[in-house]
Parts: C-alpha cells; sequence; structure tokens
C-alpha cells in the first residue's frame, strides 16, 4: 500500500522577547500531519511552556531519522543557543544574531533539502539594527541565502496582495521602482500564480504609485516614465494586466471581484487593506525564491509575550499554506 510522505517543516521561533515562543508552544498543543522542526533555545521553549502553564515534550531533532507527524504536546527542536537568557517583553540586542542565525538554518535546510520548506514567527528587526546589524528584514534576508528574486505577498480569504518594494522608508520608493525590477516582480509574481496557486490566467491589478495613479502626469510621472511601458510590454507577451490604476479604485469590490492579486507599489499602500480584510487571519509568502517560506501576518506583538493572550491562527494558517505549497494544493486561499 503507498503511504504519502511526511513531509519536515522549519519553523523559526522568532524574536525570544515577543510571541513567537508562546506561538509555537500553542502550535505544540495540536498533532501535524507533518514533522514542525523549530529552530530554537530548547532553554527558552521549555521556561516559556512553564510560564504559559502548557504542557511541553521537548524533543531533540535527528536529521538523519525519517520524518513523522508532529503529536500533541511535543515540539522537535533544532537547538539553537541564546546569547543571553531571554525575557519576555524585553528586548535585548545580545540576541540578535541569534534570532538571524535560526533563519539562516532554516533557509540552510531548506536549500540543501533537509526541510520542504519553512515557516518564520515574527522577529524585531530594530533591535538587530541596534546590534549594528545593517537588516531590512525576513525576505531579503533569506534571498540572500537562496538565491531567487524574491516577492512578499499577503494571503488572506478573498484577497492576495503582493508588493513592488518591500521595506523602504517612503523618500526612497520611488527611486527604487525601476522598469527593470518592475518587470521582473510581475512576470515572477504571474509565474507563482500560476505554478504555484494554479490560477490558468491571472488577473493581476496593478496599483499607481501616486495619488489618482498620478492624473496624467500632474500628481507624478512614475506612472507614464516606469509603470505603463512595462505593463504596455508585459500585456504583448500575454498577461492579464490591469493598470495602473489608483489604490482607491483598486482596492473596491468591482475590480477585487474578479482580482487574482493586486500589486502595490509600496507596504503601506496595500497592506493596511489586506489587514483589515483578515487580520490574524492571514498568510506573509515570499514568492519567486527557490524554496518555499511563509510566515505570521503580524509583529513581535511584545506586550503580550508571556501572557498567554497571543493568538496563534496566523501561525497555524503559515503552516497548512506551506504544506498546501509543498503539495501543490493551495485551496486555503
Amino acid at each position: 500500500m503507498k503511504t504519502s510522505k511526511t513531509h519536515r517543516i522549519a519553523l523559526t521561533a522568532g524574536e525570544p522577547a515577543g510571541i513567537g515562543p508562546d506561538l509555537c508552544i500553542q502550535l505544540a498543543q495540536i498533532a501535524h500531519n507533518c514533522e514542525l522542526v523549530v529552530i530554537a533555545d530548547p532553554a527558552l521553549l521549555a521556561l516559556r511552556a512553564e510560564i504559559l502553564g502548557l504542557p511541553l515534550k521537548i524533543i531533540n531533532f535527528n536529521p538523519l531519522a525519517q520524518a513523522i507527524p508532529q503529536k500533541a504536546g511535543t515540539l522537535t527542536v533544532f537547538p539553537t543557543l541564546l546569547q543571553k537568557t531571554a525575557v519576555s517583553q524585553q528586548l535585548n540586542k545580545a540576541n540578535s544574531l541569534y534570532v538571524l542565525e535560526t533563519i539562516r538554518l532554516a533557509t540552510q535546510g531548506c536549500v540543501d533539502g533537509l526541510f520542504s520548506a519553512m515557516v518564520t514567527a515574527p522577529i524585531h528587526k530594530g533591535v538587530i539594527n541596534d546590534a549594528g546589524i545593517k537588516f531590512t528584514g525576513h525576505t531579503e534576508y533569506i534571498a540572500k541565502i537562496s538565491g531567487g528574486n524574491p516577492i512578499m505577498m499577503l494571503a488572506t480569504e478573498g484577497l492576495r496582495v503582493a508588493l513592488v518594494t518591500t521595506h523602504l522608508p517612503l523618500h526612497k520608493v520611488s527611486k527604487a521602482i525601476t522598469q527593470k525590477s518592475l518587470q521582473q516582480i510581475i512576470e515572477g509574481l504571474e509565474k507563482d500564480l500560476r505554478l504555484r496557486f494554479g490560477i490558468e490566467k491571472p488577473n493581476i491589478l496593478v496599483c499607481g504609485l501616486n495619488p489618482h495613479a498620478g492624473e496624467g502626469g500632474y500628481l507624478g510621472t512614475e506612472e507614464i516614465e516606469t509603470i505603463e511601458p512595462v505593463l504596455g510590454q508585459l500585456r504583448q507577451q500575454g498577461l492579464n494586466l490591469q493598470g495602473p490604476l489608483p489604490a482607491d479604485t483598486a482596492f473596491t469590490p468591482k475590480y477585487l471581484a474578479t482580482a487574482d492579486a493586486v500589486l502595490a507599489m509600496y507596504h503601506d499602500q496595500g497592506l493596511p487593506v489586506l489587514k483589515h480584510m483578515g487580520f490574524g487571519k492571514a498568510v506573509n509568502i515570499t514568492l519567486g525564491l527557490p524554496i518555499i517560506r511563509t510566515s505570521v501576518d503580524h509583529g513581535t506583538a511584545l506586550t503580550l509575550a508571556g501572557t498567554g493572550q497571543a493568538n496563534c491562527e496566523s501561525l497555524k494558517l503559515a503552516v497548512t499554506m506551506a504544506l498546501n505549497l509543498i503539495n501543490s494544493d493551495t485551496r486555503l486561499f
């Protein structure tokens, strides 16, 4: 009798002072049809489980053993040690290298075939930069290790939003959007919507950069000089693209009803709408990589760490989405 393979998914616990460890422990309270390997300090997880009053059996990860489905109440842990003992709600820049090492191990494990996918809990970019490490985010850091051209996309029920630029100050956005980069992102988004999400001919709404999409150049010329030429060229190649549309038009029911994804020019142009629709019930998916990576739709929520009030729904969905992408089954969203 043929049996389906049990996949092994790496799970990084994120910022040790935040809710990441809590979410991993909450996730461990239910059984999973994959093996979750949490890359973290076992002592941190054991202490946080004690604080939360949740049962937890820690199993040391054995990369040579056959992957088996995760049992409720257990966590398979790839031991990675903190530089300093972590205290809930208290950031410590001494642990920045630890955070980056957990991401590196997960990414490299995916590249090497040790893991089928990786799922990341939230990190705190500020404290990593305070440690003197230039860091813009998970998406860019993972791509440096795995290769590829990363595209940040968040998805919830009824809406997918991808970004042309990610974690940039607003005054740098315009210069970062070039014809080359925009074409690369649109082609990558269209390809992954077809191959990973099974959408035969994706309908992508492309936002303009400026209010009213520049209003014929009176409110900005980026649409005329950069965005429209790229869309015209790609339409000639058969891509189904609408735009550039004013963002306040693109995110209306009439347009979203037939859209497979909306491409926003910058972080806060697109993500507030998505989070309004499905905060806590959305998944962050990095497209354009040779590996599968998903994440939560929220931050470290320091004030909730160690209180038992954190909600692990988004992390649970991120694991489900990662497993679906492995199996080419994306019915989740």
